[in-house]
């Protein structure tokens, strides 16, 4: 039996759908090179490394889609379908999407960082601290040729003209560029009281993954977490998100937004400073206006000075003539009652003379008294000093009787109370003396 025969077409037919059987949608990285961009809108290049190279078509579609100019020389990535052009029986590759060589290993480092991080509770709301209302001076981090420092600075003086603000200068990217930056953010932290900042914003323009990937490193994260005041963080445009936006207290959208941000306590101040000025200004010609219709009120019930003293001086004259007659009654109302009070003085009048006689009457009585008192006293009192003399002590003794004592004072009143050897002390009439007792019975 002959073999059977395939056809160009259908070897080529089979090779492409085998190819991509066996190869699905994969990545593969290299140098772009040949590169040519047809009147249609497709682009056609080849990937090459070392040794080897592979045709590569990039369809209008998908070319359009491409957010940076395709280059030869460039080192990209690409994500890619492998068939077969059947037409020329040539092997290439359908590229679906392309990227910069190196993206796609920084974007999986951001995201296991992103991880580590958020399990650590670096990005948790309830570490965010609250952003002052009123700064006192604003703290920059970023590179002074930056258009964000220019940015920045431009919002707050359109903000808050007064707020100061203080540059911590750093490159934003480049080698070593991440621990720089962290290490200014340390540096303000720890200067936060001697430089009177009580915010922090770290600000950069926008650019592509590897222009911002140092604040995508974990030293910058770290940085922003431990620094003592609150952390605002303005990188790139609204579409970048860094895992400096996710530790920083505060995420804006761009560096414009950032210092608008720190400043709106300011902002807002201002403003309702102007509402309350304003009200204050109609509030004070409204109440000029009252007092000036007031004024010319009044104006119409003025009284010429001279009218007014003339009518002062005939109600001061009418106030004296009645002070004079109230003075005048008082007077002889006054007079009448002094009679009457001499009147009865004289009827009351108490006879002296009597008065003496019984008085002295009253002195012989009771010197008489007092003396037949102190008579009575003095006899009753020599009575009882006999009685007294008789019951003394000092009597008794004088009879021939004697008091013993022992050693502690205590008078003795039975030989019981003694005994042989014992020193007693006796007490005569005249005088006492010591003995010792030699026979008790």
């Amino acid at each position: 039996m002959a073999p059977e025969v395939l056809t160009v077409s259908a070897l080529n037919r089979g090779v492409r759908e085998t190819l991509q059987r066996s190869f699905p949608l994969l990545w593969v990285g290299g140098e772009v090179s040949n590169l040519t961009r047809a009147s249609s809108g497709h682009v056609y290049f080849s990937l090459k490394d070392e040794t080897a190279q592979v045709r590569c078509v990039m369809f209008k579609n998908r070319a359009q889609s491409l957010p940076w100019r395709l280059e030869n020389g460039q080192q990209v990535e690409a994500q890619a379908l492998v068939t077969l052009f059947e037409a020329r029986g040539d092997f290439q590759l359908n590229i679906e999407g392309l990227r910069r060589s190196g993206i796609g290993a920084r974007y999986e480092a951001y995201v296991r960082l992103r991880e580590k991080l958020e399990r650590e509770g670096l990005f948790a709301p309830e570490r965010k601290r609250t952003l002052p209302r009123f700064p006192r001076r604003i703290g920059i981090v970023t590179s002074p040729q930056a258009a964000a420092l220019h940015d920045a600075l431009t919002a707050l003086r359109r903000r808050a003209p007064h707020l100061p603000a203080i540059l911590y200068p750093v490159p934003v990217q480049g080698e070593g560029a991440a621990e720089k930056i962290a290490a200014a953010i340390l540096h303000a932290g720890r200067r936060a009281r001697t430089d009177a900042i009580d915010v922090l914003i770290v600000v950069r323009g926008g650019g592509g993954i590897e222009d911002l990937w140092a604040f995508n490193e974990e030293a910058v994260a770290r940085a922003i977490a431990e620094c003592p005041i609150a952390v605002v963080s303005g990188v790139g445009h609204e579409t970048d998100t860094t895992i400096a936006d996710l530790a920083a207290d505060r995420r804006a959208a761009t560096p414009t937004a950032a210092a608008e941000l720190v400043s709106a306590g300011w902002f807002a101040a201002s403003h309702e400073l102007a509402t309350l000025a304003d009200g204050l200004q109609r509030g004070l010609r409204d109440l000029i206006e009252r007092r000036m219709q007031r004024v010319d009120l009044l104006a119409h019930s003025l009284i010429h000075p001279g009218t007014r003293l003339e009518r002062d001086r005939r109600a001061l004259a009418h106030l004296t003539t009645r002070l004079s007659a109230a003075l005048a009654k008082r007077q002889r109302h006054d007079a009448v009652a002094l009679d009457h009070l001499r009147l009865r003085l004289t009827r009351t009048r108490p006879r002296f003379q009597a008065l003496y006689g019984r008085l002295a009457r009253a002195e012989q009585n009771l010197a008489a008294a007092w003396r037949n008192r102190l008579s009575n006293q003095r006899g009753h009192l020599g009575a009882l000093a006999s009685a007294l003399a008789q019951l003394s002590p000092q009597a008794t003794l004088a009879r021939g009787y004697s008091i013993v004592r022992d050693r502690h004072g205590a008078v003795l009143r039975g030989s019981s109370q003694v005994a042989v050897g014992d020193a007693v002390e006796i007490n005569f009439a005249a005088g006492w003396a010591r003995a010792n007792i030699s026979e008790t019975g």
